[in-house]
């Protein structure tokens, strides 16, 4: 975190990420634990997830607590959220960050297939969100923050199901944000752009699709998960404790 802030807001704070254990998740739970807060998370990766606990720990960070979830299994998660609370304290911060964005025709979706994809993208993160609010209200606020996409800004084909569901998540937002207003839980969607994680990396990142990218943003540096996590720890953080029902779009200025 070598010249970029710290928030003392954070010290202790409790905060919940879903699909923490690789990509921008795995960014996430590493920068909140630089920032002293203890952390939760869930994925299915369990391989990938003791990695990153053990890595946090013997760098003298605290040692997030881990439990294998697929965020599709609402009563699985919930159990986990409120097993999260009750081992380290109200949780304040949800970060509601698990997603799959695989390609698909969609002459080839099935009802099944469109249903499975609004599960894994849109719908855990309202059941997320009304696991955690309880405890914020009791703590006296929170801050939620639900991951949308760019791909729907910008217009992109080849996988309706995914595009649908994170334009949902801004409305989800934008109403949560309302309707949690009066009990100070702020509600926000953030939008990556094109994020180089090892996956993205791995299936898509050509020298043409990158060449193409740079003529799209204004700022001529792919993004990394670092730049989405630092995004979080702001809006999670009092620094931004009158920001809420909005867009935040980290993209290198590509819309």
């Amino acid at each position: 975190m070598n010249g970029f802030a710290t928030y003392p807001s954070l010290r202790d704070r409790v905060v919940f990420v879903t699909g923490g254990a690789g990509g921008i998740g795995a960014s996430e739970v590493t920068h909140f634990a630089e920032q002293g807060a203890k952390v939760a998370f869930v994925d299915i990766d369990d391989e990938a997830a003791v990695a990153l606990t053990a890595a946090l720990r013997n760098a003298g960070h605290p040692e997030p607590f881990y439990q294998r979830c697929d965020v599709k299994d609402i009563s699985a998660l919930q159990r986990t959220i409120r097993a999260a609370g009750e081992k380290l304290g109200p949780i304040t911060v949800l970060v509601n960050n698990a997603a799959n964005d695989q390609r698909h025709n969609w002459e080839d979706v099935t009802v099944e297939f469109w249903d499975e994809r609004l599960a894994t993208n849109l719908r855990h993160q309202f059941f997320a969100l009304q696991a955690v609010v309880p405890m914020m209200r009791s703590a006296g606020g929170g801050s939620i923050v639900n991951f949308g996409s760019i791909s729907w800004h910008a217009n992109s084909g080849g996988m309706p199901a995914y595009t649908t569901a994170k334009a949902a998540v801004e409305g989800l937002t934008k109403g949560m944000a309302r309707d949690l207003g009066p009990d100070k839980i702020r509600v926000n969607t953030v939008i990556p752009g094109w994020v180089m994680t090892k996956r993205q990396i791995d299936l898509w990142l050509t020298p043409e699709a990158e060449t193409d990218l740079m003529k799209l943003q204004c700022l001529k540096e792919k993004v990394y998960p670092p730049d989405l996590a630092r995004m979080v720890l702001w809006l999670a953080a009092d620094d931004s404790r009158m920001c809420t029902s909005q867009l935040w779009v980290v993209d290198g200025g590509r819309l």
